[in-house]
């Protein structure tokens, strides 16, 4: 079987991509190659601090997560709020019910 040369580039694809879905099996797979030449190429990007996941994600990117993230910490108590309101309309007209709540 013949050598083959990677370039820089395409060892910091694979590896941030191996970072990023946490499965360096499956990169290797994708790829063909094998999966302890990705953790060997990790490691090595790690040792020299060439690469981090920081570099992975752009701060538009961040910035898109963190908007999302807020407004479905506001979807969840909503339906948290709603959920209580639910509850206690039920056990104003059910009060047998209300054992089987807790």
């Amino acid at each position: 079987m013949q050598r083959r040369k990677h370039s820089e580039e395409f060892k910091k694809q694979l590896v941030q991509e191996a970072m990023e879905t946490g499965n360096k099996a499956l990169v290797a797979r994708r790829h063909q190659l094998s999966p302890n030449l990705i953790h060997k190429w990790m490691k090595a990007f790690q040792e020299d601090n060439d690469f981090s996941i920081e570099e992975a994600v752009s701060s538009s990117e961040v910035k898109q997560l963190e908007e999302e993230n807020d407004r479905l910490k506001k979807l969840l108590g909503e339906k948290d709020l709603e959920i209580a309101i639910l509850r206690d309309v039920l056990k104003k007209k059910n009060p047998h019910l209300l054992k089987r709540l807790k």
